[in-house]
């Protein structure tokens, strides 16, 4: 175990020293936050009503926190089959190292990016009137779950990217992961959708993770009683989201990625 952790914090840092050769990365991880609040707060925001508040972006950013959390999938699969294509995985796979590492450090990577991009997103939510009400132990919460979410989705991505193998296949399917953000409560609240669309996006992950950080945050959004369970249990619904997606996909990342050289 000491073995594994420290070969998948090594790949970890890996990813990370990367970035210091792709300075456009955290550029746009700077800017992107910018652009969504005010194209979703100021533009869109105008002609969405949140029953129960006039303030709109106060119910929007909890969903643009999931939604940026969310571009781990996109992003890990694209770096993983980026690396396949160059070979840089053949050469991992014949050094005596855990055969997780390599997704773990991918994943582990995913989360510590996927926290300077909350960060950057939250003090963007702060400068438009977006509040933490809660106080410091149920926000902290919150962005644990959100964090949680992201590390979840990239391991998802890395079993993705192990299997497309190819850097442009990854490159044309990320524009297919944008509807698991948009088919949600991130941005609109579910009440009024059709009753079948209604069902998937309150048994969307993304929905559980965004009430939650609703909730514990002290935002608006709270759903109803007749709203299905993920949203009415968000933070237990959540943290079994997350369970069930690890308990899936690290196995077959490392199974995939053991035997993708044979």
């Amino acid at each position: 175990m000491v073995n594994l952790l420290a070969d998948g914090w090594t790949l970890t840092q890996r990813r990370l020293f990367r970035l210091r050769h792709q300075p456009g990365t955290l550029l746009t991880m700077l800017m992107m936050p910018t652009a969504f609040v005010v194209l979703f707060g100021f533009v869109f925001g105008s002609a969405i009503r949140v029953p129960g508040t006039s303030h709109y972006r106060e119910f929007m950013m909890p969903g643009l926190f999931v939604m940026t959390t969310g571009t781990a999938l996109s992003t890990a699969m694209v770096e993983v089959a980026t690396d396949q294509a160059r070979g840089v995985m053949e050469r991992l796979r014949s050094l005596p190292t855990h055969r997780v590492s390599v997704p773990l450090g991918q994943s582990g990577a995913e989360g510590i990016l996927g926290a300077y991009g909350l960060a950057v997103l939250m003090v963007c939510g702060l400068v438009v009137g977006w509040r933490p009400h809660h106080g410091v132990l149920p926000t902290l919460v919150g962005v644990g779950l959100l964090l949680l979410l992201r590390y979840t989705l990239a391991w998802v991505g890395t079993y993705l990217g192990l299997v497309v193998r190819s850097a442009r296949t990854a490159a044309g399917l990320t524009p297919l992961t944008l509807p698991l953000a948009m088919v949600s409560n991130a941005l609109v609240p579910t009440d009024r959708m059709p009753v079948r669309l209604r069902a998937i996006c309150e048994w969307n992950p993304l929905s559980a993770t965004a009430t939650a950080a609703r909730k514990l945050f002290g935002n608006p959004g709270t759903p109803g009683p007749d709203a299905a369970w993920p949203l009415t249990h968000p933070v237990t619904a959540s943290l079994l989201w997350a369970g069930l997606l690890l308990l899936i996909f690290v196995p077959l990342s490392a199974r995939r990625f053991a035997r993708a050289g044979l």
